[in-house]
């Protein structure tokens, strides 16, 4: 028999054995479902903790949701049985002084957090990394009560992300995401002779998981499987079988700006998922001089509206280092094709 209840300690007692009613109050309004379940079951992988969303063992109001699903204030969710695993436990790695990485900080007040999120590191924990952003920051600041992050990026895109500190910057700046107040661009590096100064792309995107548990992206043209996606690209520069692009993101869907560009036949360099593995391999060659060894994507900028004063934040994030060179390297070797130079 189901049990319901409000929940204060669920994250100390991972181990279930019955399932679990709570009622959502008014501290969790506005929170994903995901970091909903990811906060209360401490110890358990968050691959798990998926898996038990995409099978709808999770429900909000007797309803299925997805991951990214936004609780409301007196929401009931139904959290099934989860048994204690010896092993999670045992794998468990403590995050010491020692390994904590200084993340540049673009900005920083009493409610949010904006940092410059290295490439290499995962926004938080799971799916084979034991620790990412999130777990490196609330590490390294105990005292800090509250930390979610208000958006994601993928572990390889470098760039601004943003963090709130308090529940409700997250909800507000949650609320600007939804409506498309926030404004976000990145750049981003193509194979192939982008012809258009500016362009558009509306599709439909629909997401899957493949047989060996990886997440995925395609294009789609059924309606009731597709949700709407919505890029803009501006030409930067061109050389002669790269494009650099600016995208501006009017949504905000996994994957949008790889699996738009991939779908016009302009794979990003380096993207090891939706990319030209043949160009990504050569690119990132030992011996290469340029020395791409991952997806040529950065957050570059991001303008909110602060959710406390209601002032308007440009927040920017520099290209980073490695993707600079590259580019640099192209001015050099843009002499001739890149067949011939990537050797």
């Amino acid at each position: 028999m189901a049990i319901i209840s409000k929940i204060k300690d669920l994250g100390k007692e991972f181990s279930l054995n019955a399932v679990v009613k709570e009622i959502v109050g008014e501290d969790s309004s506005g929170q994903r479902i995901d970091n909903f379940l990811i906060k209360r079951l401490k110890g358990v992988p968050k691959s798990h903790i998926y898996q038990l969303l995409r099978s709808g063992q999770v429900r909000v109001n007797s309803k299925r949701i997805g991951a990214d699903h936004h609780l409301n204030h007196g929401d009931i969710v139904r959290i099934p049985p989860v048994r204690r695993l010896p092993e999670v436990l045992k794998g468990t790695q403590r995050i010491t002084k020692s390994r904590f990485i200084a993340f540049e900080v673009l900005f920083q007040d009493e409610s949010i957090l904006v940092i410059n999120k290295p490439a290499g590191v995962a926004v938080h924990g799971g799916s084979g990394v034991s620790f990412g952003v999130i777990e490196q920051l609330r590490a390294q600041h105990p005292d800090w009560k509250f930390l979610e992050l208000v958006h994601r990026l993928d572990r390889e895109t470098s760039g601004v992300l943003l963090l709130a500190k308090k529940r409700p910057a997250l909800v507000a700046l949650h609320q600007q995401i939804r409506t498309g107040l926030m404004e976000k661009r990145y750049l981003v590096l193509v194979k192939g002779a982008w012809s258009n100064p500016k362009q558009s792309v509306k599709v439909l995107l629909h997401k899957y998981v493949t047989v060996s548990g990886e997440r995925r992206v395609e294009v789609t043209s059924d309606e009731k499987m597709g949700i709407p996606s919505h890029t803009v690209f501006t030409l930067q520069k061109s050389w002669q079988d790269f494009c650099l692009l600016e995208a501006e993101l009017k949504t905000g869907r996994t994957h949008q700006i790889r699996v738009h560009l991939a779908h016009l036949g302009f794979p990003i360099a380096g993207d090891d998922k939706y990319g030209d593995f043949t160009l990504n391999k050569k690119l990132a060659k030992p011996t290469q001089k340029s020395g791409l060894g991952r997806m040529f994507l950065h957050a570059l900028t991001a303008v909110v509206k602060h959710p406390v004063s209601g002032e308007q934040l440009r927040l920017e994030a520099p290209l980073a280092n490695d993707l600079q060179k590259f580019l640099n390297w192209l001015d050099e070797e843009d002499r001739a094709p890149v067949d011939q130079i990537v050797q």
